[in-house]
Order: C-alpha cells, then structure tokens, then sequence
C-alpha cells in the first residue's frame, strides 16, 4: 500500500460505502451488502460482482484482510464456508482521509449555496 492514504482519494461509492460497513465489525459478503443498504437507507444496492471485485482490490492494496471466522463470536448457524473480512488499519486511514476530504466538500458546498446571489429571470 502507498504510505499516503490521500493517493487512494477520491474513493469510488462502492469502495466508500464497502469500508464503512467494514468500520463497525467484521462481516461477511452478504452481511457487507446488507450494511450498505442500511447505512445508505434503502439508495445504494452493492450486486456481488461489484462488491467481490472491490473486495479482491482492496485485499491486495492491504486495506482490507480476508479472516476465517467473525471476531466478535461465535453466530448460531453460521455457515463455516463464509468468508469474513477486516478492515485494517491502512483501510482506516484511507476512509478517514475520504471523510475529511467528503466534509470539505460538503462544508465549501454549502458556503457557496449561502454566498451565491439569485439570478434574476425575465
């Protein structure tokens, strides 16, 4: 992994909202998809295709780390085949830059709503 987290920057949606679900606990595919559509409410749907391409990429970049089962204990019925993933600590940094980066934004954003003049229509 590059040792500035800005070099990742701007992370696309699927990469943004992947580490997010990864921030809270260690999930699995499923359980990754299902996060993202809870924390986006409904707007953002990962397809298995976009969500494991992602998963391969930030595995290799060292932002995310593949383990055998949940840290946070054992889940009736939970099948051992799953494949759970971490977001490690290079992962971390890499969200929190895109956060500070997306407040930036946001914070110019509304700066130039509240400074912009109404245009006047004949």
């Amino acid at each position: 992994m590059k040792d500035d987290p800005a070099a990742y920057l701007p992370l696309s949606p699927a990469t943004l909202h992947i580490l997010l679900a990864l921030a809270g606990e260690d999930l699995h595919g499923y359980g990754i998809m299902q996060e993202v559509l809870r924390q986006s409410e409904g707007r953002y749907k990962l397809g298995p295709g976009t969500l494991y391409d992602n998963l391969q990429r930030l595995t290799a970049q060292g932002m995310v780390q593949e383990v055998a089962r949940r840290a946070t204990g054992e889940v009736e019925n939970d099948d051992p085949r799953r494949r759970y993933y971490r977001l490690m600590p290079s992962g971390r940094s890499v969200l929190s830059a895109e956060i500070s980066r997306l407040e930036t934004v946001v914070r110019d954003g509304k700066l130039r709503m509240l400074s912009a003049k109404p245009r006047r229509t004949s």
